[in-house]
């Protein structure tokens, strides 16, 4: 869902392919990773997640194999633990507004950007265009979009800060 969230990530996999080697024992071992990502730069990342107190010496081994064929495709690679709880909690609630029909308008949208132009308390800016649970789906879509950002290492509350992102 991390790697969903980052604007810059265009395509994504679940378990996208298998690696299959032998080990200094000549056994056959083999792994699939959990994710892949591919970057609007064309750039590739494959994940593994694994919490790093249950990374065991196959599990290491595993993850070295794959290091190094990451490397050899171009393509980066990590290993991943577990996320902050909060930040997690809170981009699984935006994630539920991910889908454009919570954008409404391209006029709401640009006036919410203008709206949060400064950091500014959610419901309360929210509701000056007008009831905010109308308007807030925008909001919650515009700050899955990264159009609109705020702390999400902290809940998300009616006085959360949100801003625009200069970019857009």
């Amino acid at each position: 869902m991390l790697l969903d969230f980052t604007p810059e990530v265009t395509g994504l996999l679940s378990q996208p392919l298998w690696l299959f080697w032998q080990n200094d024992k000549s056994q056959a071992v083999s792994h699939a990773p959990d994710y892949f990502a591919r970057f609007e730069d064309g750039r590739g990342l494959l994940v593994d997640c694994r919490p790093l107190d249950r990374v065991d010496e196959r599990s290491a081994a595993k993850f070295a194999v794959t290091q190094l064929a990451c490397e050899a495709a171009g393509w980066g690679y990590r290993v991943v633990e577990m996320v902050d709880p909060v930040r997690m909690a809170n981009i699984r609630w935006l994630a539920g507004y991910r889908h454009p029909r919570h954008a409404t308008t391209a006029g709401m949208a640009k006036r919410l950007m203008a709206v949060f132009s400064d950091p500014s308390p959610l419901v309360a800016q929210a509701s000056l265009l007008g009831d905010p649970i109308a308007v807030l789906p925008t909001v919650f879509h515009l700050l899955w979009a990264g159009r609109l950002r705020a702390d999400l290492s902290k809940p998300l509350t009616d006085t959360t800060l949100v801003s625009r992102v200069e970019a857009w």
